[in-house]
């Protein structure tokens, strides 16, 4: 905290100074937990262009009612409820999912066997909110301080505004190296665990994906595990997200990735009825 009021003390008009308020946004990311409502507020944040849209077109069907008779008025009001219902309950599912349930306090890998001399990695997709909670956890649990992060974001691929607003708001996690998804820069059977938390799914192709899990397969050690969390195209996503849950990948999808790759499943977690979490082995071959 020293250290912070030192740097914003500089004068960042000064171009040489610039880089001081990327390192306060670092130190504050590192020392700071997740406020309150972050998730969902993040969703709002990054994904304006949506809402106000969506504000914009209530408020049209509104001025409409006061020029049409009651009976089309009726009408009007009903769709303007079928738009503003969804987007409530996914507002309200999301801070379920990401501010009020445990999923980011990951009590859920206290299964797992984490030593200080653990191989652990953290891959995203353009958008870290995980890195520094779970190196938070991991240091004061298991005396671990090592997780390495990478992140397979691809500007030209991965095209959505709302990545490309959350990576200027969030600095990358210190250290944090880009990768592509045919190829992760480490040892052969070197990797104890790694985490993709709701990042895979980004991978949209079929090929592409079952390249990247055969890496995945290449630096798992034989007894390592691949930590898996993602929304499924299912019912309760539909529920929670109507035509959004498209964004998701069914889990037979995923069942083919895996076995396309040499993975089982070991575990599976339904970490409240939108999100799965999925504790990946090696196939063993015998």
């Amino acid at each position: 905290k020293p250290v912070l009021k030192t740097l914003k003390g500089f004068n960042y008009h000064n171009p040489t100074w610039n880089v001081g308020k990327h390192i306060i946004k670092i130190l504050q990311m590192k020392l700071q937990p997740r406020k309150p409502l972050q998730g969902v507020l993040n969703i709002v944040r990054f994904n304006w262009h949506f809402y106000l849209l969506s504000g914009l077109f209530i408020a049209f069907l509104v001025l409409l009612t006061l020029f049409l008779d009651e009976k089309y008025s009726f009408f009007l009001v009903i769709i303007a409820f079928l738009v503003i219902l969804p987007t409530l309950i996914s507002l309200l599912v999301s801070a379920y999912v990401y501010d009020f349930s445990d999923l980011y306090s990951f009590s859920w890998i206290k299964n797992l066997q984490i030593s200080p001399q653990s191989k652990i990695i953290n891959i995203n997709a353009g958008f870290d909110e995980t890195s520094n909670p779970l190196s938070i956890l991991l240091k004061n649990q298991y005396q671990f301080e090592n997780l390495q992060v990478f992140d397979f974001y691809d500007e030209k691929k991965h095209t959505e505004i709302s990545i490309k607003r959350a990576r200027k708001a969030y600095p990358a996690f210190p250290n944090t190296q880009n990768i592509t998804t045919n190829h992760i820069p480490l040892e052969k059977n070197s990797v104890d665990i790694a985490f993709l938390i709701f990042s895979a799914h980004e991978i949209r192709e079929e090929n592409e994906r079952n390249i990247f899990f055969s890496e995945l397969n290449r630096i798992i050690k034989e007894n390592g595990k691949v930590i898996l969390v993602e929304h499924l195209q299912d019912l309760s996503n539909f529920m929670a997200y109507t035509v959004g849950f498209l964004h998701f990948h069914k889990k037979i999808t995923w069942k083919n990735t895996f076995q396309s790759s040499n993975f089982n499943i070991k575990q599976e977690i339904k970490h409240t009825p939108f999100v799965s979490i999925f504790i990946l082995e090696k196939t063993k071959i015998n």
